[in-house]
């Protein structure tokens, strides 16, 4: 989990995480970017039931992101979640091959479901959302994200991993709660298409820039 300044939603998040270790396998480690709020001291009063935690600056989201990924087991596959989400439900690790990323469904906000996806939609939107979404550290050791992009350097790596053949399986054991208003809302419509330029070419880039203001035209007209 990566955090700056959010409590009292880190809490939540928290005891969700905390309650799945009964029944899952799971290393628990928070990279918090220096907050001032009180996150500090709530997490020194969990210190005994997180794997990993450090409260220091960082150069935004995705930097915190990498030092999670850096600190992650190399046999674990990797879950990101923000204060304030939470996981409904996980695959028995049994299941899991170290050879094929797991994705599954988030609820978005009050109940809106997200369905999930990854065929050439990804090439131009991002299709899965890394609440719900298990990478296998083996697939990729080093910290994977470019911290040049400051919202969408999840989409990026969605797409490497789609661009270098890596194996999507969906399963509907997997299962997020995605609180509302998080990071992903701070849209940079520029990025997003440089990203698909640069991973699928400018013809992609076109097709993503249409797509994204069908998806506007559809929340402001439903029937569409």
């Amino acid at each position: 989990m990566v955090t700056y300044n959010s409590i009292p939603a880190i809490k939540d998040t928290i005891d969700n995480v905390l309650s799945l270790k009964q029944d899952h396998l799971i290393d628990f480690i928070i990279i918090d970017g220096g907050s001032t709020d009180g996150t500090v001291k709530l997490l020194e009063e969990f210190d005994s039931k997180i794997t990993y935690w450090v409260s220091e600056p960082d150069k935004g989201i995705y930097d915190a992101m990498n030092k999670g990924w850096e600190k992650a087991d190399i046999n674990s596959h990797i879950l990101f979640l923000g204060a304030g989400d939470k996981i409904i439900s996980l695959p028995n690790e049994s299941y899991l091959k170290q050879d094929v990323i797991y994705f599954g469904n988030a609820v978005l906000g009050n109940d809106n479901i997200f369905n999930a996806k990854v065929d050439i939609r990804l090439k131009f939107g991002n299709t899965i959302h890394h609440q719900a979404l298990l990478i296998p550290k083996k697939m990729h050791i080093q910290p994977p994200f470019n911290i040049k992009y400051k919202v969408y350097a999840d989409f990026d790596f969605n797409q490497r991993l789609l661009k270098q053949s890596k194996k999507f399986i969906k399963s509907d054991q997997i299962k997020s709660y995605v609180m509302p208003g998080g990071f992903s809302q701070h849209h940079k419509n520029n990025e997003w298409y440089y990203i698909i330029k640069i991973n699928f070419g400018i013809m992609y880039a076109f097709v993503g820039y249409a797509y994204h203001k069908y998806q506007i035209l559809r929340k402001k007209t439903p029937n569409v």
